[in-house]
């Protein structure tokens, strides 16, 4: 009767564990602050981390996105306002690669866990914070370089738009290109210190302020969505679309049918699903105590005219373009 009694006392035991750990695992709230909810990568990065909360299951997703991917203020304002309440961590894609790391020190003193992704932080991943999900984005804007300097054959003239100062993926991006650029000396660089501003209105004027070089351009490079948006737009206004040689990042549509009527030679193309859902899984099995590495890199490719249709790159190609 006693080895009964302590049968089923044990079954009792394991039953109340096992209902303890899927009770801990309905409490996961976790809030996700990327830089703003206007270009195609933020819609499909949602998409990702969606996907992730649902496959996981016991997961409370809080998606809360600033205006403008330059307002560093009020994503400062979003994280503090979210270490407040009641969540179980936060997934950020810094504006500012300083200016929220006091905010990410202070998350992590008191015990919420902090993954960084998309744009890195500064500090040390697996120390600072959880991790970082994203790409190499310095051998990115190389791998951007050196393509550009082929299509010039090693001459020519060429314009960087940068993106939003300080901002780490696209700082390193730029300076990926710089890099590669700087290993072919007759490609001269007629503009490289050009800021486009967080918004594509405001891309676009940047674009308009430097149309005199683009005039005497051979090659143009942008590290972003918008960026090459925005050049796209100038380049066919100025009915040069064609005659340089382009290479963008990202892959919203009216770029691809850019690419595809020969208005664009080439575009890095990342997977922001896929970085959504990583995210996601990241902080899911950190809080139930599984190890995660420092890094968790996503892979770029250059989608050009010849490898479009190659399934790779219609993958990616076929992301979503929203997450309602």
């Amino acid at each position: 009767m006693k080895k009964i009694y302590c049968g089923i006392l044990a079954v009792i035991i394991i039953l109340l564990n096992m209902q303890n750990i899927v009770l801990a695992q309905e409490k996961l709230k976790i809030v996700v602050i990327p830089k703003s909810d206007n270009a195609l990568f933020w819609k499909s990065a949602k998409v990702g981390v969606k996907l992730g909360a649902v496959a996981l299951s016991g997961i409370e997703i809080i998606w809360d996105a600033p205006a403008a991917e330059d307002n560093v203020d009020q994503q400062i304002s979003i994280f503090e306002k979210s270490i407040t309440s009641d969540i179980s961590g936060i997934i950020l894609s810094p504006i500012h690669q300083n200016a929220l790391a006091g905010s990410v020190a202070k998350a992590m003193n008191k015990k919420i866990p902090v993954i960084i992704f998309d744009s890195s932080l500064k500090g040390v991943p697996g120390k600072d914070f959880i991790c970082f999900v994203g790409i190499n984005n310095r051998k990115a804007g190389n791998l951007a370089g050196k393509h550009l300097a082929t299509l010039l054959k090693g001459t020519g003239k060429v314009v960087l738009l940068r993106h939003v100062k300080d901002q780490a993926n696209t700082a390193e991006r730029e300076e990926g290109f710089l890099e590669a650029m700087a290993k072919y000396p007759k490609i001269r660089l007629i503009e490289k210190d050009r800021y486009s501003g967080g918004t594509l209105d405001e891309a676009k004027k940047a674009c308009k302020s430097i149309l005199e070089k683009l005039q005497e351009a051979d090659g143009v490079f942008c590290p972003n969505e918008s960026t090459t948006i925005a050049m796209l737009y100038t380049l066919q206004n100025a009915k040069l679309a064609g005659k340089i040689k382009f290479v963008g990042f990202d892959t919203p549509s009216v770029v691809v049918d850019a690419l595809k009527k020969g208005e664009v030679n080439a575009l890095v193309a990342q997977d922001p699903t896929r970085m959504g859902y990583q995210s996601v899984k990241s902080m899911v099995d950190y809080l139930r105590g599984k190890k995660v590495p420092a890094n968790v890199d996503i892979d770029v490719q250059i989608v050009t005219r010849e490898n479009l249709n190659n399934p790779e790159i219609q993958k990616l190609l076929a992301m979503p373009s929203s997450s309602e």
